[in-house]
């Protein structure tokens, strides 16, 4: 069973090394090819084997003659006069080295999809320097801020609660503050590529990942000075706000279970209700153009803190209430944050369910009563900014919404 397992480790990897060597030969690499990388990937599975009986520093030496082997070579083919020499293949050598050198002792699993995902990289680059060249100064900062929300911040924060009512984790407040960043970012992203010239249905949908009121403010001025838009500006706000629904039954599936699962029939009936009223608007409005307009970088850190600092508030508010006050408080407090942020209130209400400090049945019609506040919020500002008869169709829109949710709240348990 040994020898036969010896075997698959050296077939893997001569497997893999071939699956990269192909990718190099095809595109005419100097470095390596077709021959050059199963040695390699094969090399590092010996020393690996051989590292059992002799001893760890076997697989430190291949390691140093692969990436000698791969700097001399790329000198080499410089004092040629090689212009196209890179650093990529002289990467991707000791790399599959240590593929190679991995699979004696780890899961082959991982080797493989390491190895794959190299081939895939190597084969992918014009298509990964277009996607580059595509992105600005503030797409890339965008990216760097959300590294720096995710990665930098969110480990150094302590895992623990402070103050009164003990819900306030800074951890756990900011991983929310990650969740909802990283939505937005994924939307903001797309946008970037297939946004600027989307029709109604990909606008709508984009506008409602990154923000649904930031779009329904958008098109209602828009339909000031393009009155002939209406109908496809209200169907775009539906369909934004439609996303937005699913996006917050997301959100309690992913922080509290327990409350996404007495919420299912309820976020379900709204968001069904919600893809109907976008299906009879989007019918009307098939002659209109509906492209999403200029979207702003969402994962400023002034932006995260605002939100974080929201959701903390509102945290403590529902903690507060729920001892003090009961239920009524509980749904005033829902809808005065609908009425700034749905994000907020539906992560804090899900993570009081999922502790155990709220039961999953107020939990569900605390969150669909905030989505009510924010429907009215949002019909409140296309009024404001928006031409009229903008507003009478998005006000009956979302009037048929914000019924649906109620009489869910007053039937369902």
């Amino acid at each position: 069973m040994a020898t036969l397992r010896i075997f698959e480790d050296l077939g893997i990897s001569l497997l893999l090394g071939l699956l990269v060597g192909l990718q190099r030969q095809h595109v005419l690499a100097p470095l390596g090819g077709i021959r050059t990388f199963p040695l390699v990937t094969v090399f590092g599975t010996i020393c690996a084997l051989l590292a059992g009986t002799f001893g760890g520093w076997i697989v430190g030496v291949g390691l140093v003659g692969v990436v000698a082997t791969a700097i001399s070579g790329r000198v080499t083919q410089q004092d040629r006069g090689d212009d196209h020499t890179g650093l990529t293949t002289a990467v991707a050598m000791p790399l599959m080295y240590a593929v190679g050198a991995y699979l004696v002792n780890g899961d082959w699993s991982v080797a493989v999809a390491v190895g794959g995902t190299v081939a895939v990289l190597l084969e992918m680059k014009l298509e990964l320097h277009g996607i580059v060249a595509r992105l600005g100064d503030a797409d890339i900062k965008a990216i760097m801020q959300f590294v720096l929300i995710s990665f930098i911040i969110l480990p150094v924060l302590p895992n623990q609660t402070y103050g009164w009512y003990d819900v306030l984790n800074p951890r756990e407040i900011w991983w929310m503050v990650v969740l909802v960043v990283g939505m937005s970012l994924g939307g903001y992203i797309v946008w970037k590529f297939f946004g600027q010239h989307a029709g109604t249905v990909p606008g709508g949908i984009l506008g409602g990942t990154i923000s649904s009121t930031a779009t329904a403010v958008s098109f209602a001025r828009r339909s000031r000075l393009a009155p002939s838009s209406v109908r496809a500006a209200s169907a775009v706000i539906m369909i934004s706000t439609t996303v937005s629904l699913v996006r917050v039954a997301i959100e309690m599936a992913v922080i509290g279970q327990d409350a996404m699962r007495k919420a299912v029939v309820p976020m379900a009936v709204l968001i069904i209700s919600g893809l109907l009223l976008c299906i009879v608007e989007w019918f009307g409005s098939r002659k209109e153009t509906g492209a999403i307009s200029q979207q702003t970088n969402p994962t400023e850190l002034k932006s995260a803190l605002v939100f974080g600092t929201l959701y903390a508030i509102i945290l403590f508010a529902v903690a507060a209430t729920k001892i003090h006050f009961e239920r009524t408080g509980l749904f005033v407090v829902a809808w005065l944050s609908g009425l700034t942020d749905i994000d907020a209130i539906t992560l804090s209400t899900s993570r009081m369910v999922s502790a155990g400090r709220l039961t999953a049945d107020t939990g569900w019609k605390v969150i669909v009563s905030a989505v009510m506040a924010n429907l009215i919020f949002k019909a409140a500002l296309v009024a404001m900014l928006g031409h009229r008869k903008l507003f009478a169709r998005v006000a009956i829109l979302f009037g048929i919404l914000v019924i649906v949710g109620g009489v869910l709240i007053a039937v369902l348990p």
